[in-house]
């Protein structure tokens, strides 16, 4: 992140502060109306402190109500001279960005990109998350040496992202799962492959909190797992019906 978008970031947290403190605000959205499109942000199943001490409420508030907003609104300004890319699943037209429009393509790619892997971020996350069981823990045992080898090696991946990207476990059709990382809002979709869980590490994700820490926040990120979201995505995605 540029110093730049550091400040601004940080006058946004100033100016977010005192509703945030508030705790009939905590699940408040963003109060302008969004531009109309084809694409939206889905509200939160859970209130926006519902993760501290682990993310606090204000970096839910602005990561969910103006980054992720952001994206949406970019996509839709697209999709106005560009409709077809609304006229297909958000996975076949990241999977096949060779036919969207050059003018366009590097749009769509960062920020229908940013809108699939913010979707699932937030469903795979939760208060209460549980504990990986059944399938899928048989799976973390067999394909990622099981969960405490899974957590050094995804928090060391995510730890190595140069500048901005994400941490995925990748699940195919046939249930194996594997660990990688992208850059920016690159998604696994965009590879034909579907993402059972990942992690942020955009310091718009953490930085309020931790700071420069990131290898803090990836440790921290673990009690925020949604654990029967996850098991949910893993069945969905050996049965093909896996979305974002």
């Amino acid at each position: 992140m540029s110093f730049l978008s550091r400040r601004r970031l940080m006058m946004a947290a100033t100016g977010l502060v005192a509703a945030a403190a508030s705790p009939r605000m905590v699940f408040a959205q963003a109060s302008a109306q969004p531009p109309a499109g084809p694409f939206k942000v889905d509200p939160l199943s859970y209130p926006t402190n519902a993760l501290e001490p682990h993310i606090d409420a204000l970096t839910m508030q602005i990561h969910h109500d103006k980054h992720h907003q952001a994206y949406v609104n970019n996509v839709n300004a697209i999709a106005k001279d560009h409709p077809q890319i609304a006229d297909k699943p958000i996975a076949d037209v990241l999977a096949n960005l060779s036919n969207v429009p050059e003018a366009v393509r590097t749009g769509v790619r960062n920020n229908l990109g940013g809108h699939a892997n913010h979707t699932m971020f937030w469903q795979i996350m939760g208060p209460n998350g549980g504990k990986p069981e059944g399938e899928v823990l048989a799976a973390i045992d067999r394909d990622l040496g099981g969960m405490e080898k899974l957590r050094t090696d995804f928090n060391a991946a995510g730890g190595r992202v140069f500048g901005s990207g994400w941490v995925f476990v990748t699940v195919a059709k046939d249930g194996k799962l594997a660990l990688e990382t992208r850059p920016n809002q690159d998604s696994p979709l965009m590879d034909g492959k579907r993402a059972l869980f990942g992690n942020d590490v955009w310091e718009h994700a953490y930085y309020l909190h931790y700071q420069n820490r990131r290898p803090d926040y990836l440790q921290a990120w673990w009690n925020t797992v949604n654990w029967k979201a996850i098991g949910d995505r893993y069945a969905a995605a050996k049965a093909g019906t896996l979305g974002v």
